[in-house]
């Protein structure tokens, strides 16, 4: 008997491992002599480094690199344990691990002044390192420059008027005259960069990166609309460049107002692919080739209400599982509002793993002990179809 254990983390308690193994620990209980296949798994956003890390056997490197705000913040990213398709080893950078949200203190917050420098600066290292493909997840961003201070930290050369270089932060683009990447890290262009990325914003407009994610990044009405601008005005000057090494338009595509404005940059001056966060990891994990001949697939997260059938780990690992016809089910912290979305879609049953009314602190503090309690339960009604046959 084979039982993949492919589940996301459970955030501010359990990495996607701890829970991979407290899944594990409740089935052995029942089934000690099955066969277990643990796959962490992420749906591109916060823990999706540790996760594939620890999927493929993986390290993580650990750097200084120039925060939101501009000074030093501690950054890492990882060096996946298996080479791809092409024989490269891959690395996975979290946008959030340079330029989040979290670095930047509430009453600190203006997009205005941040900065996606530090991303530039984690591509650069691994580009140092020898890798040729990155796997880069955008979300959780504290910034609006559309990975303009990325561009900068990678050689690219943003001028004003004057020729001299424009600051950084979103509000700085709006001086920008001309940009030259001829000077890019060396190594740029024999990479390829797959970008995470869960939204179909634009860039600019009422649906753009201002407008949407700006408020939550401490932008004013006055500002959004400043920003929303410099976007515009950003998006403009790369329009106007003759360069072959640039794509044009992509200010209107889907996931281009990402981050601030990230997925803009990533695609029109690093001719990067940006793919739901949950496919990019079920394909370089390889979850098929575990699920293919699984009698079980088990996966989970925090919470699985009616947004999970939307890209999150849950319907991801879902959808592999179909291909091969494997019963799934989905263990959760709690279940929220039309949690049986995901029913619907074909998981065969759904478990919360709170037995009782908790404060969030116990809850938090209990996960490991009610996942395992809740798999053990879950595995032992399981077994009884081997009984009745």
């Amino acid at each position: 008997m084979k039982i993949v254990i492919a589940p996301d983390s459970f955030k501010e308690s359990l990495s996607a491992l701890e829970v991979a193994n407290a899944i594990e620990q409740g089935f052995k209980h029942i089934f000690p002599d099955a066969h277990y296949c643990k796959v962490p798994m992420a749906d591109g956003g916060e823990g999706t480094v540790q996760a594939m890390v620890d999927a493929t056997g993986g390290h993580i490197i650990e750097r200084l690199v120039t925060g939101p705000l501009g000074t030093p913040v501690k950054a890492f990213y990882g060096i996946l344990g298996q080479p791809d398709a092409n024989g490269q080893h891959t690395a996975v950078i979290e946008m959030a691990a340079a330029s989040g949200l979290h670095l930047v203190p509430p009453t600190q917050r203006n997009p205005l002044l941040t900065t996606s420098f530090g991303v530039g600066e984690l591509i650069a290292d691994a580009l140092n390192q020898g890798i040729r493909h990155i796997i880069l997840g955008l979300g959780g961003s504290a910034t609006n420059d559309a990975g303009a201070g990325m561009m900068q930290a990678l050689g690219a050369k943003l001028t004003d008027i004057t020729g001299n270089n424009i600051k950084l932060g979103g509000a700085a683009l709006a001086t920008l005259h001309s940009i030259d990447i001829q000077s890019l890290h060396p190594n740029i262009s024999d990479c390829t960069i797959e970008v995470a990325c869960d939204v179909d914003n634009p860039l600019c407009g009422p649906r753009g990166a201002s407008a949407i994610f700006g408020p939550q990044k401490g932008a004013s009405p006055a500002m959004i609309e400043q920003l929303d601008q410099a976007l515009a005005h950003f998006a403009n000057v790369i329009n106007r460049q003759q360069s072959p090494h640039i794509k044009l338009g992509c200010e209107h595509q889907a996931g281009a107002g990402a981050a601030g404005g990230m997925g803009f940059g990533v695609m029109a001056l690093l001719a990067a692919t940006l793919k739901p966060g949950v496919d990019i990891v079920t394909e370089t994990v390889e979850l098929a080739k575990h699920c293919q001949d699984a009698d079980l697939v088990i996966t989970g997260e925090g919470r699985i209400d009616g947004q999970t059938v939307y890209g999150k780990t849950p319907m991801g690992v879902l959808n592999v599982a179909k291909r091969y016809n494997v019963p799934t089910i989905g263990i959760a912290g709690c279940l929220g509002d039309n949690a049986d979305a995901i029913i619907q879609q074909g998981m065969t049953a759904i478990f919360p793993i709170i037995p009782a009314v908790q404060s969030l602190e116990q809850v938090l503090s209990d996960a490991q002990v009610n996942l395992t309690n809740t798999a053990q339960n879950i595995a032992a009604v399981w077994s009884l179809s081997f009984k009745q046959n």
